[in-house]
């Protein structure tokens, strides 16, 4: 359990969630920053090359979310243990977050991430832009916590359950249109 069972426990719902963002958003800092440093083994690849690597991981990421072909992701399918969240909630939701944040801890359901953590290195972008992106996917992560939070609706997580499909899917044709626009053939 994330968050405290209400206003009388010691630790607010409200300052988990921030150190749990700040975790995600270190997280997949910390992911970005390890793939910027292997983006240089990339560099001797031609940049056509590069590009139509990218556009191809799009595409098939995209027919995969679609549900297309079926394909395998590289990933740690378990959850993180309750002990990382228990007797110490600000410091076990900082651990929770960062772990949750790098992306190689747990289950990441959708293709997009991968096609990101593909596309980083072989794009060549810079430490700004690719450590951003990195921020951005722990932020995006750290989403989901956000609205629960900010809702409080019992009903939430039934209505969540049937849009995620419809946003993994969108999320991966966005990314493919975007790529192939970016780098035409």
């Amino acid at each position: 359990m994330l968050f405290s069972p209400g206003w009388r426990a010691p630790v607010r719902q409200g300052e988990v969630l921030a150190v749990f963002t700040l975790g995600l958003v270190l997280g997949g800092t910390l992911s970005a920053a390890v793939l910027w440093l292997l983006s240089g083994l990339a560099a001797p690849l031609p940049p056509p090359g590069r590009a139509a690597a990218i556009v191809a991981a799009a595409a098939l990421g995209a027919a995969r979310d679609l549900g297309l072909v079926r394909l395998r992701l590289p990933q740690n399918a378990r959850q993180i243990p309750q002990e990382v969240l228990a007797g110490r909630p600000r410091a076990g939701a900082l651990r929770f977050g960062f772990e949750l944040g790098t992306g190689v801890r747990t289950y990441v359901p959708a293709t997009t991430p991968y096609v990101l953590a593909l596309g980083l290195p072989l794009s060549q972008q810079g430490p700004a832009a690719t450590l951003l992106a990195g921020a951005a996917f722990g932020a995006g992560r750290a989403l989901s916590a956000v609205l629960a939070y900010l809702s409080r609706s019992p009903d939430r997580a039934a209505l969540v359950a049937l849009r995620v499909p419809l946003l993994v899917k969108g999320a991966a044709l966005a990314a493919l249109a975007a790529l192939a626009w970016l780098y035409p053939a």
